[in-house]
C-alpha cells in the first residue's frame, strides 16, 4: 500500500514540477512580448514626436514666426 502511496506522490510531484516550468516558460514569454511591445511603443512616440515637431517648425517657417 505504501509502494502505490510513494508512486502517487511522486508522479504528482512530477506533475507539478512540469506545470510549474510550463507556467515559468509561458511568464518568461509574456514578460518579453510586453517588453517587446514597451520598446516597440517608445519608438512610435518619438517618431510622432519628431515628426509633431517638424510640423511646427514648418508653420512657424511658412508664417515667418521663426526669425
Amino acid at each position: 500500500m505504501a509502494d502505490n502511496s510513494q508512486k502517487m506522490s511522486y508522479h504528482a510531484g512530477e506533475a507539478k514540477g512540469q506545470a510549474q516550468e510550463k507556467t515559468s516558460g509561458m511568464m518568461d514569454k509574456a514578460n518579453n512580448a510586453a517588453q517587446s511591445t514597451k520598446e516597440t511603443m517608445q519608438d512610435v512616440g518619438q517618431n510622432v514626436q519628431a515628426k509633431a515637431q517638424g510640423a511646427a517648425d514648418a508653420v512657424k517657417n511658412a508664417t515667418g514666426m521663426n526669425k
